[in-house]
């Protein structure tokens, strides 16, 4: 029987200026930007175990594992074909001892347990979970686009819910770094409360004077510390990347936020 079309993969995508490759599915949803400015929004220097809470293939826990050379990632995917994806990007990047994933449904403690994931075991939680809510929007046909687009569940529970079970894996005073769309700010607030602090929101717009299109959010595990804003960054100068949304894609810089 041959395989589904969604499952192979083309030749491999380039990424950081060719220092990355990552093979995608032929069909549904494609990493981008948004898993590079992820990555990039890590510290500088992290060493140590960073988790990347649904990983789709890897982008954005290799581009960490790539320009981070003391970090080893678990990349937590609930897909088995996107998954095996993963696997074989590890492999094709090199860093089969910089990584592992785990198959599991990152929102199940008893699926995670059984993948060989222990809570609170991880410096550094980051995520690029599905935007967004099934009451809301219109899913795409196409079942990758809509499991890597569509929240599971429905409401602000299902967004507290994968923001809980990101912060059970990081250890006391990890911390955890999410992207997502600026109009749920306030439900991801929400869901921080009690469990995490020190937050700090970064702005990304796509240009200059535009409202934002992303932010990306860091928060400190157990943390009290008040909420602060950073100084956006704008993606565009014309038809172009500015010098350091450049600088990011090409691996060559980290968001100093």
């Amino acid at each position: 029987m041959a395989e589904p079309a969604q499952a192979r993969s083309r030749e491999p995508d380039a990424f950081l200026g060719g220092r990355l490759f990552l093979r995608q599915p032929e069909r549904g949803h494609r990493a981008g930007t948004d898993a590079i400015l992820l990555a990039a929004a890590a510290p500088a220097e992290y060493a140590g175990l960073a988790l990347d809470v649904g990983s789709g293939v890897g982008a954005a826990g290799l581009t960490l594992a790539l320009t981070r050379r003391g970090a080893k990632v678990g990349l937590i995917e609930n897909d088995p074909r996107t998954a095996d994806l993963a696997r074989e990007n590890l492999v094709l990047n090199g860093m089969p001892d910089r990584g592992q994933v785990f198959e599991a449904d990152a929102l199940s403690p008893r699926s995670r347990r059984a993948a060989g994931l222990a809570d609170e075991s991880a410096g550094l939680v980051i995520s690029n979970p599905p935007f967004f809510d099934a009451r809301r929007s219109r899913p795409s046909p196409d079942e990758g686009k809509r499991r890597a687009h569509v929240m599971p569940g429905e409401g602000a529970g299902a967004l507290e819910a994968w923001i809980a079970a990101c912060l059970a894996l990081a250890r006391p005073g990890g911390s955890f770094i999410l992207i997502h769309r600026p109009e749920n700010l306030a439900a991801i607030l929400a869901s921080l409360e009690g469990r995490a602090g020190g937050v700090t929101v970064l702005p990304v717009h796509a240009r200059e004077g535009a409202p934002a299109i992303r932010i990306l959010l860091r928060a400190k595990k157990g943390s009290r510390a008040p909420l602060s804003i950073a100084p956006a960054l704008t993606l565009h100068e014309g038809s172009r990347f500015t010098a350091m949304a450049e600088a990011i894609h090409r691996g060559e810089a980290a968001i100093d936020w």
